[in-house]
């Protein structure tokens, strides 16, 4: 993903601008990392340079949990603990 593309993503759920951009490998574009919401405390993963913001109910705790738990201790506190959909509490 590129960076430049967070200047015009919004969270899916609640339309919130601008979100927060937490990068866990980057290249030429960013590999992996995480898009925040800090309004509604969703989170969304990069995975392979793509962003995955989908709504709650087409997501998937089996994909996005192992996600969450190899990048624990780079993610926010927060969102480890108490993210939206999925977290590791």
């Amino acid at each position: 993903m590129k960076r430049k593309l967070m200047e015009i993503l919004a969270c899916p759920i609640d339309k919130h601008h601008p979100l927060d951009l937490y990068i866990f490998e980057e290249k030429d574009e960013i590999v992996e990392g995480l898009i925040v919401c800090p309004q509604c405390g969703r989170w969304y993963p990069i995975r392979d340079e793509i962003p995955e913001m989908l709504p709650d109910e087409l997501r998937k705790e089996s994909e996005d949990l192992p996600f969450l738990k190899k990048w624990k201790d780079k993610a926010p506190q927060n969102i480890v603990s108490e993210g939206k959909p999925f977290n590791l509490k």
